[in-house]
């Protein structure tokens, strides 16, 4: 049993659910997990009832401060990823690190990882790419002990968004459309692995530098339709719809729907063409990838996780 106290902020989330269950499966007990999402936080209750787990919204100065006393590790994991305004952007992802990192200040925890993302890096220009590079120019900034990840597009248990959203969508449609050719390189990061990358940098304390953590296969957008199909058994057909009729389509849906799971900016990230650098971070870290096929099989085909969607 390991008793080092670990924070994690915007826990209730994807990662953050995955690296609970990973935690403790290396004998990690002493977890906190602060996040404002009410109803992923009730998830992780039913699923983790021997973890803390703390309604807060890091927005605002709160009594949520007191938990980080006496921590050894803060994961920063609060992030807002889809939204139809600017707002909830910075709200989530620029004001609420300024009081995280108050509070990691105040108390001197001598460890952070801050999970950014590859979109740093990206040449898209929509809301989250702008606030998460903000967000981790301030951490860098900050003066704080911390290491820096910043994974690609991830899939795995409890995938509320992307792969877990379009897997649920293929079995209430006959038809899964695709927009244009199909043909967008993807570098898809399995979340199990990318919570093996955090642990790793949580017990070597690895510290002032930022790391590129890429899927390590390109995969087309269209194979990885092709991989979900497969793997779940969804009956739909698979058709390619003109690029220009699905962005209208997103545009229209948005009228409909305050939270699209899938929006018109996501459209443009996912064309825009971008390919990340790839470093050994299995050697980095002394871990192994999990081949992407393998991958797909353990996110829906997996006995206990499987079943458990997240709300947007």
């Amino acid at each position: 049993m390991n008793q080092t106290r670990i924070l994690l902020p915007g826990g209730a989330g994807l990662v953050g659910q995955n690296l609970v269950a990973r935690l403790k499966a290396r004998g990690y007990t002493n977890l906190v997990v602060l996040d404002k999402h009410k109803a992923n936080l009730d998830v992780l209750r039913q699923v983790h009832p021997d973890i803390t787990a703390i309604y807060a919204d890091l927005a605002e100065p709160g009594e949520w401060a007191k938990h980080f006393e006496g921590a050894d590790v803060v994961v920063m994991l609060q992030a807002q990823i889809g939204a139809p305004t600017r707002d909830p952007f910075v709200r989530n992802n620029i004001v609420a690190t300024r009081h995280v990192l108050d509070v990691i200040k105040q108390y001197r925890i001598p460890h952070t990882v801050h999970i950014s993302s590859s979109v740093v890096n990206s040449v898209a220009g929509d809301w989250y790419t702008q606030t998460k590079r903000e967000q981790e120019e301030i951490v860098l900034a900050s003066g704080i002990e911390c290491v820096v990840l910043r994974p690609t597009l991830m899939f795995g248990w409890f995938d509320r968004k992307h792969l877990g959203w379009l897997s649920r969508f293929m079995h209430r449609v006959p038809v899964f459309p695709i927009p244009g050719s199909g043909k967008y390189m993807r570098q898809p990061l399995y979340v199990g692995d990318f919570c093996n990358v955090i642990i790793s940098s949580l017990e070597s304390r690895i510290k002032g530098q930022a790391f590129n953590i890429s899927g390590l296969e390109r995969v087309d957008y269209i194979d990885i339709i092709r991989q979900i199909k497969r793997a779940t058994r969804a009956p739909c057909a698979i058709v390619r719809i003109p690029y220009g009729l699905f962005y209208v389509l997103l545009k229209i849906y948005a009228v409909f729907d305050k939270n699209p799971p899938f929006t018109a900016d996501q459209l443009k990230a996912l064309t825009a063409g971008d390919e990340f650098e790839v470093i050994d971070w299995e050697g980095i870290f002394g871990i192994r990838a999990t081949p992407f096929a393998k991958a797909m099989d353990e996110t829906f085909n997996d006995p206990t996780y499987s079943h458990i969607a997240l709300e947007f």
